[in-house]
C-alpha cells in the first residue's frame, strides 16, 4: 500500500459539515431550476413524457443511493465510486470507475458556466461571451478556495429561492391550464389534459424512449452522488451522509416530477414548436408562461442558481481528484495537496478551473451526452460494490434483511442503471470509450502494464465489519 507521509501535506480535511450543510450543497448542485433546461431535450427523446422519465430516473437514483450509504458506512473517504470500487473489486477497477466519474465530475462546472453564459446573452446580447466565461470561472474559483463549510452557506439562501421560484413558476402554468389554456391556445381537443394521466402513460409511450430520457435527466441527479466526496468534512460521516444522499435525490426528484407533468400538459407536441433550440429552453418557457418581465428577473435569479451548483460541483471533483492523488494514481504532490490555510485541495480547485474555461468553445447538449456516460459508470460500479463487499467477501448473506440490503436492493439499483445504459446517446459512449481508452492506456503504465494494482492509501481496515 502506499504510503503518504512526508509526501504530502500534514493539513487534513476538516468535519465541518452537518445534515442540512450536505442536502443544501447537493440541491445546490443538482439546481431544482435546471428541470427549465433539460425540458425541451427531454420531451423530445421521451416523446412528450417527460415526468416518467424522471419517474424512472428517481427510481433508478434512490437505489443507488441505498447502496451509496452502504458503502459510505464501511469507506467513509472523499473518493467516493472511486474507493468503493477500489477497495471492494479491485484497485485497477477502482481506478477506471474514478477516471470515468472524471469525465462526469471536471463537466459538471463546464455545464453551469455554459448555462450562466446562455442567459447573460439572452440578456445581454452584445457582450463577447468569453467575458461571462472568464468572470465566472474565476468567482466560482474563489469561492471553493475559501472551503466546503462556505460553500453550503453560500449555496443556503439561493436554494431556498430557487424552490420558490419553482413553485411559483408551477403554480402560474397550473393556473393557466385550469383556465383552460395551454401553448397551443386552449386545451379543448389537446392532446393531455389537466389532471390527465396521459402526460405518463397513453398509447402511443414507449419504453426505450422514456429511457433514454431518463439517461439524459443523469445529468439532473448528478449531484445527490457527488455528496459522498464529502465525507472526511462531515461530522458523524456514517449516520449523517448516506441520509443527506437519499433525501436530496429524493426532494429533487419529487419536485421535478410534480412540475414537469403541469409543465408537459402545458407544451404537449413537439418541442420545437414552442422553443427557438430545444437545448436551451428556460428563456422561452418563463416567457411563455411569466411574460418577458418574469422572464428578465428569473434568468438574472438564474445565473446565480446556475454558479451555486457550479460551484458545488467543483468542491466534488476536486475532492474525487484529492483522493486519487493521495493514493498516488495521479500525481500526489499536485493532486494530493491540502492547504494549510483554508484545508482544500488548493491545487484541484485551480485546475478544475482551468477546465471549466474550456466552456467558452463547448455545446450544452454535447457536454450533457458526455457527462451521462461517467454519472452511469459510477452508479454502476457503486451497487455493484455493495454485492461485491458485503455479500461476496463478508458473507452477509445468511438472513432475509441482509440478502435484502446487500442483494436484492444494490442488483435492482444495477438493472435500472442497466437499462439507461442499452439507451444511452451514441455521442456519450463514444466520449466514453475514448476516454475510458485513454484511462486504460494510463494505467497500463502506471502499472507497469498491469503487473502490479493500481496504487492505494490504506485508510481503511478491509477485516471491519
Amino acid at each position: 500500500m502506499t504510503n503518504i507521509s512526508g509526501t504530502q501535506s500534514a493539513a487534513k480535511l476538516q468535519k465541518t459539515l452537518g445534515l442540512w450543510h450536505i442536502i443544501i450543497i447537493g440541491l445546490a448542485y443538482i439546481q431544482p431550476m435546471t428541470l427549465f433546461d433539460t425540458f425541451g431535450l427531454v420531451s423530445e427523446e421521451s416523446h412528450y413524457h417527460v415526468p416518467t422519465s424522471y419517474i424512472i430516473a428517481l427510481i433508478a437514483i434512490l437505489f443507488t443511493s441505498i447502496s451509496y450509504g452502504h458503502m459510505i458506512r464501511r469507506y467513509p473517504s472523499s473518493g467516493s465510486a472511486y474507493t468503493y470500487a477500489q477497495k471492494s473489486i479491485h484497485s485497477n477497477v477502482g481506478f477506471m470507475v474514478g477516471w470515468s466519474s472524471l469525465l462526469d465530475y471536471l463537466l459538471s462546472p463546464m455545464v453551469n458556466i455554459i448555462l450562466a453564459v446562455i442567459y447573460l446573452e439572452a440578456l445581454f446580447p452584445d457582450i463577447n461571451h468569453w467575458v461571462w466565461v472568464i468572470g465566472l470561472t474565476v468567482f466560482m474559483t474563489a469561492v471553493n478556495l475559501r472551503g466546503a463549510k462556505f460553500v453550503a452557506n453560500f449555496n443556503s439562501l439561493i436554494v431556498l429561492i430557487q424552490l420558490a421560484v419553482v413553485g411559483y413558476f408551477t403554480w402560474m402554468v397550473y393556473s393557466l391550464l385550469a383556465g383552460g389554456v395551454n401553448a397551443d391556445g386552449t386545451l379543448v381537443n389537446a392532446k393531455y389534459q389537466l389532471w390527465s394521466l396521459e402526460p405518463f402513460w397513453n398509447e402511443m409511450t414507449q419504453v426505450g424512449a422514456l429511457i433514454t430520457g431518463a439517461t439524459l435527466l443523469c445529468f439532473s441527479f448528478t449531484g445527490f452522488d457527488s455528496l459522498s466526496s464529502l465525507a472526511e468534512e462531515t461530522k458523524d460521516t456514517e449516520k449523517t451522509l448516506p441520509r443527506a444522499i437519499f433525501l436530496t435525490a429524493l426532494i429533487a426528484g419529487v419536485i421535478f416530477i410534480i412540475s414537469t407533468y403541469f409543465m408537459q400538459i402545458y407544451f404537449p407536441n413537439d418541442p420545437k414548436t414552442y422553443f427557438a433550440d430545444v437545448a436551451a429552453t428556460q428563456p422561452d418557457i418563463l416567457q411563455a408562461v411569466g411574460g418577458v418581465a418574469f422572464k428578465t428577473v428569473v434568468l438574472y435569479f438564474a445565473i446565480v442558481t446556475v454558479m451555486a451548483s457550479g460551484i458545488s460541483a467543483h468542491a466534488g471533483v476536486s475532492r474525487l481528484m484529492y483522493v486519487m492523488g493521495r493514493d498516488g494514481v495521479i500525481n500526489k504532490k499536485i493532486f494530493g495537496h491540502i492547504s494549510p490555510k483554508s484545508f482544500t485541495p488548493s491545487y484541484n480547485i485551480l485546475i478544475v478551473g482551468v477546465v471549466a474555461l474550456t466552456a467558452g468553445f463547448m455545446d450544452l447538449d454535447i457536454v450533457i451526452s458526455m457527462i451521462s456516460f461517467g454519472a452511469l459508470t459510477a452508479f454502476t460500479f457503486v451497487n455493484l460494490s455493495v454485492i461485491s463487499r458485503y455479500a461476496l467477501r463478508d458473507g452477509r448473506t445468511k438472513n432475509i434483511k441482509d440478502i435484502f440490503s446487500f442483494v436484492v436492493i444494490p442488483l435492482l439499483g444495477f438493472i435500472s442503471i442497466f437499462a439507461m445504459w442499452l439507451e444511452i446517446e451514441e455521442t456519450a459512449l463514444k466520449f466514453g470509450l475514448w476516454w475510458a481508452m485513454f484511462g486504460i492506456l494510463y494505467l497500463g503504465y502506471k502499472t507497469k502494464g498491469f503487473k502490479h494494482p493500481a496504487p492505494q492509501h490504506n485508510e481503511f481496515d478491509d477485516s471491519h465489519r
